[in-house]
């Protein structure tokens, strides 16, 4: 099965947002070495718990830093930036790392409303027509010169690079028809609601229009994944994180606690029962059986190729999830 990284660059509690730009090099090297395909930086602001807000900039220096593995987004915010913008980021990226960047874009905002405010310096964020804006890009992107003035007047450089891949970023199936016939990859957060299905990415792949930056029809699928030689270990570094999503869920935002901490946090019978039935968007056990898993949901959903997210508090621990999927898939 072909493995990728997506990372948020996590700050767990007794950590700083510097140690976790640092630990996200770390892991895009180990991966680069164990032979994963991709590695995609999130966005996210005004947040302690995450410090990736700037997955463009983290990307430069992961690529730089790697040799072999695709490097990339997943993904930009459009709503805060320009399709021009995006185009010059993008190509430049692809300049220095011909054949190895990845142009992965989302529609969400990536924070909350003060962010989303503040990145637009007060004014009313534009949040409709996202998918007529990354058309833009691409063009752009591919030295076309767009209709209207705005943009049809300007190129945008560097001209003539190796064109990145394209990818757009859904969660519910909304975006699906959208992206195919746009000609890009399709990706599918399971780890954020678990609506999966086969329907969605069947329509994709049945809708899909070969473009410059993609021949066929490519999906991925997002998991979140606590791995560890048993399940019983699997279990007792995942419940931090699971504590952290049921405190998001209660609209508070926290950094990941430490699983000694998390042992003694007082859980009520329907917190529990509510963590074991969201395991279809964490994934937790010992590495075969993930690695089993991992295998049935491509058979069932028929995905080319899984990310893996993963949150543990001891970045060795973190590494660890992706040195025993390496070694159980590869």
């Amino acid at each position: 099965m072909r493995l990728s990284v997506l990372d948020q660059a996590p700050v767990t509690i007794g950590n700083t947002s510097v140690d976790a730009l640092h630990k996200a090099e770390e892991l895009a090297v180990l991966a680069d070495e164990l032979g994963y395909h991709r590695m995609w930086m999130a966005e996210h602001h005004g947040t302690k718990s995450h410090v990736s807000a700037a997955p463009e900039v983290i990307a430069a220096r992961l690529a730089a830093k790697t040799e072999n593995i695709r490097i990339g987004t997943g993904g930009v915010m459009m709503m805060h930036y320009s399709p021009y913008k995006m185009a010059e980021l993008f190509k430049t990226l692809s300049a220095f790392s011909p054949g190895r960047i990845d142009f992965g874009v989302g529609r969400a905002p990536g924070g909350d409303h003060n962010a989303i405010y503040a990145l637009s310096q007060g004014k009313r964020p534009v949040m409709d027509d996202m998918y007529g804006k990354f058309e833009i890009a691409l063009q752009l992107v591919n030295d076309e010169v767009p209709e209207g003035r705005l943009y049809g007047s300007i190129p945008a450089f560097p001209a003539g690079v190796t064109l990145p891949q394209a990818w757009m970023l859904g969660s519910s199936g909304n975006s699906a028809i959208a992206t195919a016939q746009m000609g890009v990859g399709y990706s599918f957060a399971q780890f954020f609601n678990g609506d999966l299905s086969k329907g969605i990415l069947d329509l994709y792949k049945e809708r899909f229009e070969p473009s410059a930056f993609m021949e066929e029809p490519q999906v991925n699928v997002s998991y979140m994944v606590t791995t560890a030689e048993t399940r019983e270990e699997a279990e007792y570094e995942a419940l931090p994180f699971d504590i952290t999503r049921l405190k998001m869920q209660q609209g508070q935002i926290s950094q990941t606690m430490s699983p000694e901490e998390a042992k003694d946090y007082p859980l009520t019978e329907m917190d529990r029962i509510k963590i074991q039935q969201e395991r279809h968007m964490h994934l937790v056990g010992s590495a075969k059986e993930i690695a089993e898993q991992l295998q049935n949901e491509q058979e069932k959903y028929g995905f080319d190729e899984a990310m893996i997210c993963s949150i543990p508090h001891s970045q060795e621990k973190r590494l660890d999830v992706y040195r025993l999927l390496a070694k159980e898939l590869f």
